[in-house]
Formats: structure tokens, C-alpha cells, sequence
């Protein structure tokens, strides 16, 4: 039996390393998508010694659709048969009020969010249609089922992230393709490091006072839903810490 293959972007840090290692552990081939070639070369080598699986790294920002399009469509046949997809890749920058914005932020956000994620699904879905199975896991965030003071930009991204899950479930429910939504709320990683341009004392105290999420916790939740029956599919899953009950209000001791 040949071994399933996930796709993954954003594999570098995060949401997405531990992603990767899990599934790797489960016995699927990677393809590795991120930024950081170090960084990605390091972990696909990690993950190919440790778990005895084939990885193919792709150093690609998926802002950038002509390369991530010329390199995705290079691979070799036999790594386009991608069973499951998991649109990792996004971030946050800046936490300003509107009329503050930085417009350079915004561009990123909206870039890599939206943009990135559907420059990287359409290509993936149509992979994934004349085989008529396959599931996409889309990273989106409690940012993108309530609104929170300077998360503007950032907020309407993910909302975006939602509103897409949905489009592409309706889209691709005649190929009998999965989709589902994974929406985290504070999570320890890499991301206010970003928001915050790396002030890393700041992003620390995000986290203060209280036991956050841990990339693993979403890992853990995104292999549930893949590896339900094949008549299951989970639509959206909300995750926050217990000590969470919205986007702002967290009980902190």
C-alpha cells in the first residue's frame, strides 16, 4: 500500500513542525512548505532519519504565486497525489488601531492568510479532484469568530479563512473531498514573536499567568480530524486553554 502524503505550509516553527513531526510519525510522506531554508532543511532531514519517511522541502513563501505555482508544479507525479493538505501558513503584525495601521502589515497579513492559502488550494484541490478524496485543513482562529480591539486587519483575515473553509466545502463536496476549519485561540509558538517584530519580552508576556495551548494540542486535534472514517468530516473545531473563554478575556493568576 502506498503511504499517504500531507502537505504542509508553514512547516518551519509552530503549528506546522508539530504537525509534521506527528504525521510523520503516523508513516506519511511530506512535502515541507516554509520561508527558513535552514530551518526547513534541518527538520525535513530530522523527520526522513528519525521516522524513515520521504519529505520533499519547498523553500517558498506562498505570498509568492509564481514560484510557489512553478515549484509545486515541478514535483514528480508521484508527490501530487496529496491526501491531505493543511494550509498552516499566516501571521499577525502590529496590534494598531486602524487609523494607526501600517499598511506594509496589512499587505502581509492579507497576502499570506488569504492569498497564500488560496494560491496553494487551488492547486492542491485540483490534485485532489480526479481522485475524488483528499482533505484540507485550514488554519484559521478565534480571531475569526469574534473581533478584538487593534485586531482589525488581522481579525477580517481570519474571517476571511472562515468564510473560505465554508466556500471550499460547498466547492468541493461533489469530489468527496474534506475540509475543515481549526480555529485555536492562544497558542504558545512563534506567533507574537511576529506580531511583535521580535520583542521577545513582550511576546512572552502574552503568555504569563496562565497554561496556553501548545502546538502539539492543535497537532493533536488536526490528526483527529483526519483520522476519522471516511464518512466523517469534522467542519470546525474551536480550541482554546481552559483558562481562556474569549479572544480577550483570559484568567490570569
Amino acid at each position: 500500500m502506498t503511504a499517504k502524503i500531507a502537505l504542509i505550509t508553514g512547516a518551519t516553527s509552530g503549528i506546522g513542525e508539530a504537525c509534521a513531526t506527528l504525521f510523520a510519525q503516523q508513516g506519511y510522506q511530506l512535502v515541507l512548505i516554509g520561508r527558513r531554508t535552514d530551518r526547513l532543511q534541518k527538520l525535513s532531514a530530522q523527520l526522513a532519519a528519525q521516522y524513515l519517511v520521504p519529505v520533499m522541502p519547498l523553500v517558498v513563501d506562498v505570498r509568492d504565486k509564481t514560484q510557489l505555482q512553478a515549484l509545486l508544479e515541478e514535483l514528480p507525479q508521484e508527490w501530487k497525489k496529496v491526501d491531505v493538505l493543511i494550509n498552516n501558513a499566516g501571521l499577525s503584525q502590529g496590534l494598531d488601531p486602524i487609523d494607526k495601521g501600517n499598511t506594509d502589515d496589512w499587505d502581509t497579513m492579507i497576502d499570506t492568510n488569504v492569498k497564500g492559502l488560496l494560491y496553494v488550494s487551488k492547486i492542491v484541490s485540483n490534485w485532489m479532484i480526479p481522485h475524488h478524496s483528499g482533505h484540507i485543513i485550514n488554519i484559521g482562529s478565534i480571531a475569526g469568530q469574534e473581533v478584538y480591539p487593534n485586531g482589525n486587519v488581522y481579525c477580517a483575515t481570519k474571517h476571511a479563512v472562515d468564510a473560505l473553509n465554508k466556500g471550499m466545502r460547498l466547492d468541493l463536496l461533489p469530489y468527496g473531498i474534506k475540509v475543515t476549519a481549526i480555529n485555536p485561540g492562544a497558542v504558545e509558538t512563534e506567533f507574537s514573536i511576529v506580531r511583535f517584530k521580535g520583542d521577545e519580552e513582550r511576546a512572552k508576556k502574552v503568555y504569563q499567568g496562565f497554561e496556553p495551548l501548545m502546538a502539539q494540542d492543535i497537532a493533536d486535534a488536526i490528526w483527529f480530524a483526519v483520522s476519522r472514517p471516511a464518512h466523517v468530516n469534522i467542519n470546525d473545531m474551536l480550541i482554546m486553554p481552559t483558562a481562556q473563554a474569549s479572544a480577550t478575556i483570559i484568567n490570569k493568576n
